[in-house]
């Protein structure tokens, strides 16, 4: 499902500046044509990631950040629930994320001041506040740069679409495989280049490689030295290792999912897409974003959150800490849940909740971050911190620590500046040591 904007901007269209415009996502065969090693990161527990993208901007007074002592002007119509982790309350509406609080914090407080949607998105997805001048890459493409992957996977993937352009000044090669699709229960999930469709089997592929080689013979020097040849050739045959890899093709299959693991999600789109998620970590995808759009609640806020968002987000993301930590990936696998912003903490006349950055929450799990723990604190009506508040780049310092990745380290743009991955962050020592 496409979510649009309040401002009318589809998610997946946002910021499409330059000469990367509509380039954010590719197919297998030009993802693969475009795919190149980056250096391995230092050591840290955290070798995968898994970033969940609220699109949107949830509304944190109404998930993980409730006031139930603020004016009825603020404080909704949602009641709080204890966790399994003393002294944490959360939404009523978020029963399973209750009993698994302990595997997962909560950050509170958080704060910024770009309130339009494809800014917010940028500064959160990135940990750098963008500016005129530099297109920041995002998470996604900094891990695929810095992380080895395995030959048979991407090692960036976005289900189903990574939302907006996601390399920056690192450039496409470090662009996610979109999967332009989520997956259904218990099914193998049909990929654009990995699956054989309109009767094509893996024989038509041998015979179309047998072609391929034959040409590289007759031309011989002539297609080695002409660069785009040569690179047509050489991801061609990755997409085709890929094509008759069972490891790639296990990997998109739910249905080789335990019923152990698979019982712990829902039948929804995004909670399938959270158990696929963390098959492609144990296949070796270094770094997957997992959308979850809607939460632009102007009008209906309560009606939107309680019947169809909050059951989502409560199936997806319970399951998916779950499944991990059976897994024995939880303490590798780095894990983020972020929207743009929060949402206004008091309630318009429309019934709803507008944009509102200067308050909101994330969590983060995984990758030797502490878990069963709140950090950071909103005032009495969370309409800001109560003292001092969290940036998003001190989050994305963090994030990238968990990985082993310096969130220091200087990065050349193609114009030869210097740039440091996080400008301005600092990691949390209450979650990162």
């Amino acid at each position: 499902m496409k979510y649009i904007n309040c401002d009318g901007i589809p998610r997946r269209d946002f910021i499409r500046i330059g000469a990367l415009a509509g380039i954010g996502g590719l197919s297998l065969p030009g993802y693969l044509s475009l795919a190149s090693t980056g250096g391995v990161g230092g050591a840290a527990k955290g070798k995968a990631a898994i970033f969940v993208r609220l699109g949107g901007g949830p509304s944190h007074m109404d998930t993980f950040d409730l006031k139930p002592d603020a004016p009825s002007t603020h404080r909704g119509e949602f009641n709080e629930i204890a966790t399994n982790v003393p002294g944490i309350r959360i939404s009523e509406h978020l029963p399973k994320l209750a009993k698994c609080a302990d595997k997962f914090a909560i950050l509170r407080g958080v704060s910024h001041t770009l309130a339009a949607h494809e800014l917010g998105t940028l500064y959160m997805g990135s940990g750098n506040r963008p500016i005129p001048s530099l297109q920041f890459p995002t998470y996604g493409a900094v891990v695929s740069k810095e992380l080895k992957g395995v030959t048979e996977l991407p090692s960036f993937v976005a289900i189903p679409q990574a939302g907006n352009n996601p390399t920056g000044y690192l450039g496409v090669e470090y662009g996610p495989f979109e999967t332009g699709g989520t997956p259904q229960p218990g099914q193998a999930m049909k990929i654009r280049g990995l699956s054989l469709n309109n009767g094509v089997t893996l024989e038509d592929v041998d015979r179309r490689q047998n072609l391929v080689a034959r040409y590289d013979t007759a031309f011989g020097d002539f297609a080695k030295e002409d660069k785009i040849l040569a690179g047509m050739d050489q991801f061609g045959q990755k997409a085709y290792q890929m094509m008759r890899s069972s490891k790639a093709r296990e990997a998109f299959d739910l249905s080789r999912e335990s019923m152990s693991v698979s019982t712990l999600f829902g039948k929804d789109q995004f909670s399938q897409s959270c158990l696929l998620a963390t098959r492609l970590v144990e296949s070796g995808v270094r770094f997957i974003t997992v959308n979850l759009g809607g939460w632009d609640t102007h009008q209906n806020n309560w009606s939107t959150l309680k019947d169809r968002l909050c059951p989502q987000l409560d199936a997806g993301l319970s399951g998916l800490f779950t499944a991990l930590e059976q897994k024995g990936m939880l303490d590798s696998t780095s894990v983020f849940v972020t929207g743009e912003f929060g949402r206004t903490p008091k309630i318009s006349q429309r019934g709803g909740r507008d944009h509102y950055p200067r308050a909101m929450f994330c969590l983060v799990a995984g990758g030797g971050m502490k878990g069963g723990q709140v950090v950071g604190e909103s005032d009495a009506k969370a309409e800001g911190p109560k003292d001092k508040g969290i940036s998003p780049d001190d989050v994305a310092a963090t994030f990238y620590k968990s990985l082993g990745i310096d969130p220091r380290k200087e990065y050349n743009t193609p114009s030869g500046r210097p740039v440091m991955i996080v400008r301005y962050g600092t990691p949390m020592p209450e979650l990162i040591g």
